[in-house]
Parts: C-alpha cells; sequence; structure tokens
C-alpha cells in the first residue's frame, strides 16, 4: 500500500485561503466546463454524481514521478504545523494547467500546480509530526519533507496510527466505499507455520479489567457474559509504550463483541473529556449503523472515564475518531 503526504501549512495566509476554498469547501464541475476535457468532466460525475469534489494539487517536476504512483482509493494525509492535521482518499488524479492557475494561481517560481488529485471525505485529526515519524521510520528534523509518497510497511504503521482505511476502490463505483475486489483462492494446504509475537499482558489486564467493572461494557452499558467482553485499548497498543502497556488500570476497558468494541476501534464512537460519548457522522453512511448507535449509545455518559483514563481517551479522539468535514 501507499500513502501520500502533502504539504499545507495552514500558519501560511494563501496555504490556508487554497484549503478553505478547494478542500473544506468543494469545487463545483459547473463553475469550470471550460477548462475540463469531456473525459476527465464525465469521470468526476461518475464519482461525485452531485457535481462537486474538494480538490488539492502538486507542483510538475520532481513531484510528477510521485504523483504518478498514486491510484484511486490510496490515503492521502495532510501535514503542516509540526503535525498531521487530515486525512482524505484520492478519488481521481488527472493533470490541467489551467484549471490549476484558475483555482491556486502559480506558485513564486511561475508554476502552477498541474498535477491535481479530487479527494474524497475529509477527516481532521491532530497527530504531531514526531508520531508520524516514528510511524514511517523516519529520524532526524521534525518535519515533513515536501509531498511524499510513503509505501509498503511504514505506510501500514501509518494507516494503523490514524485509522486509515485503504480498500477503498472507485474504479468502477460512484464516490462510495465498495469491497475490494475477491483474492484468489490459495494454492495448497490453508494452514501455514509462521512464527509470532503474542501479548504478554493481555491475559493480566483482562483479570484486572474484570476485577474492576461489573460485567458490564465499558460504553454501552450492558451486561454481558465473560466471553462476549473484551479486553480493548484505549490507545492503540502498537503505539503503547512499555509503561502504558503495564498500565492495566488505565489503558484498556471492557468493551462488548456485539458492536461496541468494533465501532471503537474504528472510530464510529469515541469518549469526550468527562466521558460523554462521541459519535462520529460517518455512521451516517450505514442506517444499521445508525440505528444501533441510537439504540445503545447516543447520548450515554460512560463511567469508565476518568482523569487518568483520559490521556488514552485523547490519543483515540485525535487519532481514530472519525469527525468528518461536512459532505
Amino acid at each position: 500500500m501507499r500513502i501520500a503526504l502533502l504539504p499545507a501549512r495552514l500558519s501560511n495566509r494563501p496555504v490556508l485561503e487554497h484549503f478553505e476554498t478547494t478542500i473544506r469547501a468543494k469545487v463545483r464541475f459547473d463553475d469550470h466546463l471550460d477548462l475540463l476535457d469531456s473525459e476527465t468532466l464525465a469521470n468526476l460525475l461518475r464519482i461525485f454524481p452531485d457535481g462537486a469534489a474538494r480538490m488539492w494539487a502538486v507542483t510538475p517536476g520532481v513531484n510528477t514521478g510521485k504523483w504518478a504512483k498514486l491510484e484511486p482509493g490510496d490515503p492521502v494525509a495532510f501535514c503542516g504545523d509540526n503535525k498531521l492535521h487530515a486525512l482524505s482518499h484520492v478519488a481521481a488524479l488527472f493533470q490541467n494547467e489551467a484549471l490549476a492557475e484558475r483555482l491556486w494561481g502559480r506558485d513564486s517560481k511561475g508554476r502552477a500546480w498541474t498535477n491535481m488529485f479530487a479527494l474524497a471525505e475529509l477527516r481532521t485529526v491532530e497527530i504531531p509530526v514526531q508520531e508520524v515519524r516514528r510511524a514511517i521510520g523516519w529520524h532526524g528534523d521534525s518535519s515533513i519533507p515536501g509531498f511524499t509518497v510513503v509505501e509498503g510497511d511504514p505506510a501500514e504503521n501509518l494507516a494503523d496510527l490514524v485509522n486509515l482505511e485503504t480498500d477503498i476502490d472507485y474504479s468502477e463505483s460512484p464516490a462510495s466505499i465498495r469491497p475490494p475486489s475477491a483474492a484468489a483462492v490459495p494454492e495448497g494446504a490453508t494452514d501455514g507455520i509462521r512464527e509470532t509475537t503474542f501479548r504478554r499482558e493481555q491475559r493480566a489486564l483482562k483479570r484486572r479489567l474484570r476485577q474492576l467493572s461489573t460485567g458490564r461494557c465499558a460504553l454501552c452499558g450492558r451486561a454481558f457474559p465473560d466471553q462476549l467482553l473484551i479486553a480493548a485499548h484505549i490507545k492503540r497498543r502498537g503505539q503503547c509504550t512499555e509503561d502504558e502497556r503495564k498500565d492495566l488500570e488505565n489503558i484498556g476497558m471492557l468493551a462488548c463483541a456485539v458492536g461496541c468494541d468494533s465501532l471503537f476501534e474504528h472510530g464510529y464512537i469515541g469518549v469526550d473529556y468527562g466521558g460523554k460519548l462521541l459519535v462520529s457522522n460517518a455512521t451516517h453512511r450505514s442506517g444499521d449503523i445508525r440505528r444501533h448507535v441510537d439504540d445503545h449509545l447516543r447520548d450515554r455518559v460512560s463511567p469508565w472515564w476518568t482523569s487518568t483514563r483520559e490521556p488514552y481517551f485523547a490519543w483515540h479522539r485525535t487519532r481514530i475518531f472519525q469527525q468528518l468535514a461536512d459532505e
């Protein structure tokens, strides 16, 4: 997999203006029919039938080869001011110097941002650049050097850090999540042997959480048999220090396997300061998820929240919880 890191320093006034007008607000195709060729327009309307999309771009030259690596469905992350602040996915790529000049003008070297992206949803986050660099294995200076495409294991690590969907496909369907195409059945035996690590503290974590709780889900409050209560990490274990993993009274919670564990893991729900449950507007994409949330989670206050657990809940709020921009 690959992830594009896009520079967008919002403390820079022109960058902020561009971000507000073509990312937070969408670009309407009807306003630019004189500059969009028929093939590009038809593709954009297929993906965005409402006639508008978020757009961004990079300049030609050294960036063109990196831009050409990307495909529809690849995640993008906006970086600037020593943090990663927004996430999206590429829905379409095209080159259009005239449209780029109309939208953003030209840079100090006289270049238009010709290599363009049409982007799908927009999720706001706030992740220090140091965490981003650790995830992708970069050391040294704290900044992200310009437009960068991260691939392989570093991209997987970054996707895990920021809860990025990596199986979105815009090749044939409109702008909605489509399952990836079926994988080929493997040849030979379906069982294999591999070395693996295991979580030595996991049993101790669940044992301690059982002692502290009343056999109820920390999020929905319903009582379940022990086998349906999962010892869930509030802050993802892969991002925890050794000391945090051993903080058994605060790092985890019992979340039910009939909904809450997965909804929390994928950022559909979160916990605000004080314990009030947050519901992502991403739940609007599925009527069944929305009904489940309305029936069991909306307007609840988690009794599991404490000031000592707040740093872990805050980590989840700013990295995993899906706060989408208005569609």
